[in-house]
């Protein structure tokens, strides 16, 4: 038997966000609010970087001091703005993955600074090609330099970068970087979208993951693994499920996600279309509230 969840790190797109929306429904907001008021610590999860995340939480009553792993465990603040922890990839790794992956579709490098020239790009056709509504919601933060190895100063070191491209390309890049010379100075992890035919391959610095970040959370805090659940949909949410003591994924991850979780134990939510985090959610709460768990 699982012990009580004390802190639940949870997905945004594909998982927390209904399918192409970019606002939280009702349910899942009310459940957000009623697991922190339930005493669990919510902390989401996601490749966004934090000024791409930040606006879709706010206004639905919850704690400053929620924590966001965000550009996939590179920065972790908290809702409120409070830096948590921070890695960078240098700036001598990121020009070789330019010239290693250019090739492959658009690439974009992202920076933990306010306003344009936090997302560093040098074809806006191209990218707007593979990722428009990412293009058109991000454009103010957008800056363009041709070429992108020009933006990339030592000293001045991006959090991330992002390759995006159909399926296969990006299968292939993840293959291309992992026998380059920049695999031991870089992690790379696929999120895949098989109806659209679009994948992001996100290029983060060595060691860092949404599951080592989720880990360096419980830490902080002071919870077992045994108390932690990570509920995703997606490659890149595999490391966080597979150290929480509780995993649980998305019923609109695909099959072969799905199967994997067969086999390492975690549980099958709803969909995000059937707020199936918020099922999860309030689940979780009337569950302690039978136990009196965080009740006073």
């Amino acid at each position: 038997m699982h012990p009580a969840v004390r802190l639940a790190a949870i997905d945004m797109d594909g998982t927390l966000l209904p399918t192409f929306a970019q606002a939280l429904t009702p349910r899942t907001a009310r459940a957000l609010k009623a697991a922190q008021e339930a005493g669990i610590t919510v902390a989401i999860a996601t490749g966004r970087r934090a000024a791409y995340t930040t606006p879709l939480l706010a206004g639905h009553g919850l704690r400053a001091d929620t924590p966001l792993i965000t550009s996939n465990g590179a920065v972790m603040r908290t809702l409120g703005g409070e830096m948590i922890d921070r890695c960078t990839m240098e700036s001598r790794v990121a020009r070789g993955l330019c010239g290693l992956l250019r090739s492959f579709g658009a690439m974009v490098f992202t920076f933990d600074r306010p306003g344009r020239g936090e997302l560093v790009l040098e074809d806006l056709e191209v990218a707007q090609g593979r990722v428009a509504i990412w293009v058109e919601a991000n454009r103010n933060a957008i800056e363009v330099v041709k070429p992108l190895e020009d933006a990339l100063v030592d000293g001045d070191d991006p959090i991330q970068g992002m390759a995006a491209g159909t399926v296969s390309q990006m299968r292939t890049a993840e293959e291309a970087v992992k026998a380059s010379a920049w695999a031991g100075d870089c992690a790379c992890v696929r999120t895949e979208y098989p109806a659209r035919d679009l994948s992001i391959l996100d290029l983060l610095p060595q060691g860092v993951s949404k599951g080592a970040a989720l880990k360096k959370l419980a830490a902080r805090l002071g919870m077992e693994r045994e108390e932690v659940m990570a509920i995703g949909d997606n490659w890149n949410d595999v490391e966080m499920l597979e150290w929480a003591g509780q995993g649980v994924i998305m019923g609109n991850a695909a099959a072969e996600l799905r199967a994997m979780a067969k086999t390492r134990g975690w549980k099958q939510a709803p969909s995000n279309d059937e707020d199936g985090v918020a099922v999860v959610l309030e689940a979780m709460v009337a569950k302690r509230g039978a136990a009196g768990v965080g009740l006073s």
